[in-house]
C-alpha cells in the first residue's frame, strides 16, 4: 500500500501527475460518450468550470502556472493497449463488448481539445470548445485537477510529521465511518468520487478500504483506472449532461418538452438491465415522471441526484405504483451530498420498500474536514458543465434552485415549458 504522506513529502506531488490516464474518469462520461458518439457526433458544445462556492477564491490559491502544466499533461495522454483491452474486453454489468468498435478505434485515437483560461475577480474561468463527444471527456478530469491543485497548495507547508498525522487522522474518520456501515444489513455502495476527489492516491486507498471493510456491500467504484487496477465492478449509467444539451437542441417549446424523454429513448436503443437508470431531476423529478412515456416505467430504476433524498425517492414509489409498477422491484440509487448519517436515515427508511443504493461521492473521497487550521481542506462546489451547445444555451433547474443554472430569461421558460413551481432550496454541501 502506497505511504501517501511520504509521497506527498518527498517528491512535492511531481511524481504522481493528478489524472494519469484517459480512463481516470468516471464510467458514466464513457458510456455517454459512446452514446452522443453515435447520436449527436457533430453537436459542438461549450462547457465551462462553474465554482459555487464563492469564498474559495481558486485563482489566489492555486498557482495559474501549476493549472496549466496540469491540464496541458493530461492533452498528452493517450489510452494506453492495456486500458484498450479492458474496455473492449471486460464483462461490464454482465455485458461483453460494452463498447463498439467504431467508439473504441475513436477513442484510441482521442486528443482533448485545447483549453481556454483565464483569471477574473479571483475565480479562473476555464472553458473548453469543440466537438460534443471530444469536449465531454475534459470535464471530469479538469474538476479533479482544480480540487487537487487547491489541497496541494494548503499541504505544501506542511512538514513529514504534520503530514503523517493528517492522514492517519483521514484515514480513521473513514474508517470509522465504515464500521458504521457494515453494521447496516442488506447494504449497497459504490464509489462516486471521482470528481471532488482529494487525489489519486486517496481516491485508491479509500476504494481498497471499502472493499476491505464492506465486502460484498461495496460492489465498485465510478472510477475506470481505478476499477481496471484494483479489479473491482466500473459502476456508472448516465447524467444530466445529455437532456441539457438535447434539450438546447430543440427547435420549439414542443420538441423542448420531449428532449428528456429522447435522451432515454436513445439510451434504451444502447443499453439494457441495470444500466436503464432514470435521472429525472434535470427539469425537475415530479413533472418528469408525470409526463413519462409508458415504456420509462419498465426501467430498472431511479438516481435520485438533488432536492430531499427522501421526498425524491417517495415521488418515485407512488409513480412506480400508479403505473402498476411493483416498488420493490425497482432501484432507487441516492447520489447527491450523501455521508454515513443520511445513509443510515434513506436506508431505514426505504429498505424493504424498494431496493436500495448508494453512490457516495465527495464525503467518502474528500472528508477533511475539521483535520487542518481554518479548515482549510474542507470541499467545496465546484462543477464543469455543458453551457452551450450549436450556440444555444443550456438550461438546468433541478430540484434544488441553488443547483440552477442558465441565463434567466431561459430558466423561466424551461420553468413555463415544463411546469415547474415553487421549490425548496437547499444548502450545497458539494
Amino acid at each position: 500500500m502506497v505511504d501517501i504522506a511520504t509521497r506527498v513529502h518527498n517528491h512535492k506531488w511531481k511524481i504522481d501527475p493528478i489524472v494519469r490516464s484517459l480512463i481516470d474518469t468516471d464510467f458514466y462520461k464513457l458510456l455517454m460518450c459512446q452514446s452522443v458518439f453515435r447520436n449527436k457526433p457533430d453537436t459542438n458544445v461549450t462547457f465551462s468550470l462553474i465554482n459555487r462556492t464563492k469564498r474559495i477564491r481558486l485563482a489566489e490559491l492555486v498557482d495559474e502556472g501549476e493549472l496549466r502544466e496540469q491540464l496541458d499533461h493530461i492533452r498528452t495522454l493517450r489510452l494506453s493497449r492495456g486500458e484498450s483491452t479492458w474496455l473492449r474486453g471486460n464483462m461490464f454489468y454482465g455485458k461483453r463488448q460494452m463498447f463498439r468498435h467504431d467508439f473504441m478505434e475513436w477513442f484510441e485515437g482521442l486528443q482533448l481539445p485545447p483549453y481556454h483560461l483565464e483569471k477574473r475577480d479571483g475565480q479562473y474561468e476555464l472553458t473548453f470548445e469543440g466537438k460534443w463527444p471530444e469536449v465531454m471527456m475534459w470535464e471530469i478530469p479538469a474538476l479533479a485537477v482544480l480540487m487537487e491543485l487547491r489541497g496541494r497548495a494548503v499541504l505544501g507547508s506542511m512538514g513529514k510529521f504534520e503530514l503523517q498525522v493528517l492522514y492517519a487522522r483521514a484515514m480513521t474518520k473513514l474508517w470509522e465511518k465504515i464500521e458504521r456501515l457494515r453494521k447496516i444489513e442488506g447494504l449497497r455502495i459504490a464509489d462516486f468520487g471521482t470528481r471532488r476527489r482529494h487525489s489519486f492516491l486517496w481516491q485508491d486507498w479509500c476504494v481498497q478500504a471499502m472493499r476491505e471493510g464492506l465486502g460484498s456491500a461495496f460492489p465498485g467504484t465510478s472510477n475506470c483506472l481505478i476499477a481496471m487496477r484494483r479489479e473491482v465492478e466500473a459502476i456508472g449509467t448516465n447524467a444530466h449532461e445529455l437532456p441539457m444539451v438535447y434539450s438546447a437542441l430543440a427547435n420549439s417549446d414542443a420538441e423542448l418538452a420531449q428532449a428528456p424523454y429522447q435522451v432515454l429513448a436513445d439510451w434504451h436503443e444502447e443499453h439494457d438491465g441495470n444500466l436503464r437508470i432514470i435521472l429525472p431531476d434535470t427539469y425537475g423529478t415530479e413533472g418528469f415522471l408525470a409526463r413519462a412515456p409508458e415504456w420509462l416505467a419498465k426501467w430498472t430504476g431511479i438516481r435520485i441526484d438533488s432536492g430531499d433524498p427522501a421526498t425524491g425517492a417517495e415521488i418515485a414509489i407512488k409513480w412506480w405504483k400508479s403505473c402498476g409498477e411493483d416498488p420493490r422491484d425497482k432501484l432507487v440509487i441516492f447520489s447527491d451530498g450523501l455521508d454515513v448519517d443520511v445513509i443510515e436515515q434513506l436506508h431505514r427508511r426505504f429498505a424493504g420498500r424498494v431496493k436500495v443504493s448508494f453512490g457516495w461521492g465527495t464525503m467518502l473521497t474528500n472528508d477533511f474536514r475539521g483535520l487542518v487550521a481554518d479548515d482549510a481542506l474542507a470541499p467545496f462546489s465546484i462543477v464543469c458543465k455543458a453551457v452551450s451547445a450549436n450556440g444555444r444555451p443550456t438550461v438546468k433547474l433541478s430540484d434544488n434552485p441553488n443547483k440552477a443554472m442558465g441565463p434567466a430569461d431561459e430558466i423561466a421558460r424551461y420553468k413555463r415549458v415544463f411546469g415547474v413551481g415553487a421549490q425548496n432550496a437547499q444548502d450545497l454541501i458539494v
